[in-house]
């Protein structure tokens, strides 16, 4: 149970799932070894190649750094957002002891259920912006019971919700830079290739550099791949997503309090 919770755990996960490559990797150095397959003399272009790798899994994790930073926000922001409006409407309530307030209170629990389904895959993006824009009826039928900045305080909420559900959407739909991808993939595989042919001594000290070499560029490779959509709570765990999604609380503690 211990190890099936480290294979699948945020921090570890990834690591885990690493390992049988770098192993298999290993195996095939011992067995060319033994049979004297080792044709490829060390090279000095061997470490420029590395390094070109390298530079190339920096710039890529760099790029997709920055999305996951800004999607760390998206969720509060929403979730901010939808309570002003449920805060508005309390408001009017108070005030004018009106149904359309009730009418607009349960139009946001509605709403922060569907966001929440939509995370998940499990509603469709043009249906969450029909109900987006449902609340331009409700809105319309609050603007004789309060004052008109009231309005249009509720009018920019609603612009910030499709505005970051647009930004998630294209975030979870566009993958980042695609041919970066392919070529330090193909980079990666065939120095790992390269290093199993090549012949190092002292024979013990290469298998410990190759090991290492092969994890960081396969982890590297693997974690921007995972780090490239940071909203896949629709898909099971796998080697492509194995790292830790943007956390939904905010939206699951406003769900909860509006019930």
């Amino acid at each position: 149970m211990k190890v099936h919770s480290l294979l699948h755990s945020k921090k570890w996960g990834l690591t885990f799932h690493v390992l049988p490559f770098i192993a298999i990797i290993i195996l095939f150095k011992l067995g060319f070894h033994y049979f004297g397959l080792e044709f490829l003399p060390l090279s000095p272009l061997m470490g420029a190649l590395i390094s070109a790798n390298v530079f190339l899994i920096g710039f890529l994790i760099s790029g997709v750094l920055s999305d996951y930073k800004e999607s760390e926000k998206l969720p509060g922001e929403l979730a901010c957002s939808l309570e002003v409006l449920v805060d508005e409407s309390k408001i009017i309530l108070a005030n004018k002891n009106s149904q359309v307030s009730t009418d607009m209170i349960n139009h946001v629990r509605l709403l922060t259920g569907s966001l929440i389904a939509w995370f998940h895959k499990q509603e469709k993006t043009d249906d969450l912006m029909k109900k987006i824009s449902a609340l331009n009826v409700l809105f319309s039928e609050l603007e004789p019971l309060t004052q008109a900045n009231f309005i249009a305080r509720l009018k920019q909420e609603q612009h910030n919700i499709r505005r970051i559900v647009t930004r998630i959407h294209t975030i979870r739909e566009t993958e980042f830079n695609p041919a970066g991808y392919a070529i330090a993939e193909i980079l990666s595989v065939i120095l790992c290739i390269g290093l199993v042919f090549t012949k190092m001594d002292p024979y013990y000290e290469s298998i410990f550099f190759v090991a290492f070499v092969s994890f960081i560029m396969i982890y590297m490779v693997l974690l921007i791949k995972s780090l490239d959509n940071p909203f896949c709570y629709y898909e099971e765990k796998n080697l492509t997503n194995l790292t830790e999604d943007i956390s939904l609380k905010s939206l699951y503690n406003l769900q909860r309090r509006l019930s």
